[in-house]
């Protein structure tokens, strides 16, 4: 059984407290202006997204955007 069965979708499972340096902490208050969303919303989201990013990467997986109104997608490089 995994530490995470039976309970609801929004219960806390772990509490952290991290440092941001300051482009984080400009990224993040940008996005909560923009998204309403709370900062463990966009934290918990971030993680996600993170995790699905690095397990495409680790697959040898290609990332590609294509912007609003473009025609061509593009590349998106980590580094």
């Amino acid at each position: 059984m995994a530490a995470t069965d039976g309970l609801t979708r929004n219960s806390v499972v772990l509490r952290i407290s991290i440092g941001l340096i300051a482009q984080a902490a400009r990224d993040l208050r940008r996005t909560q202006e923009r998204s309403g969303l709370s900062v463990a919303d966009i934290v918990n989201r971030a993680l996600t997204l993170y995790e699905f990013v690095d397990s495409c990467r680790a697959a040898g997986d290609q990332i590609l955007v294509r912007r609003n109104g473009g025609q061509h997608p593009e590349l998106v490089r980590f580094t």
